[in-house]
């Protein structure tokens, strides 16, 4: 409740709240960003974001009590964005959330250029075998 009322007084829109959910909830309301703990009644937090991430590409912040090497070295997913230790506080967490928030949007740009520059490749190879083809013809 406290990280909830901490991002609503920064303007931050709760869009949804079950930890037992994460998947489906994500799923369904396709959020920005996902805060998340490690430790989850029916699925870890790592599991469900590697799940998250091969589905739907959207970020996740974890907000876990671990700080264990161990945790933070299996955290090391594409897609989380942070990994904040418990308990958290406002001068910690909003910080945290911009940083998580700005870096999937860089990797967006570069997943979406990325994109563009091997459709040119696969247009200029397509472009180079057609002209191939009428020099030896």
């Amino acid at each position: 409740m406290a990280l909830k009322m901490m991002l609503w007084n920064h303007g931050y829109e709760i869009v949804g709240e079950g930890a037992d959910r994460a998947i489906g909830l994500a799923f369904k309301l396709k959020p920005d960003l996902v805060l998340m703990d490690i430790e989850m009644p029916k699925i870890s937090g790592l599991k469900a974001s590697e799940v998250i991430d091969r589905q739907l590409d959207i970020p996740v912040l974890l907000i876990t009590a671990y700080s264990q090497k161990e945790f933070v070295e299996k955290s090391k997913q594409d897609n989380i964005r942070g990994y904040l230790v418990k308990p958290v506080s406002e001068a910690s967490l909003i910080p945290a959330v911009i940083m998580a928030l700005q870096q999937a949007k860089s990797a967006q740009a570069l997943k979406q250029s990325l994109q563009l520059t091997q459709e040119q490749i696969q247009k200029r190879i397509e472009q180079a075998k057609g002209q191939g083809n009428r020099k030896y013809k």
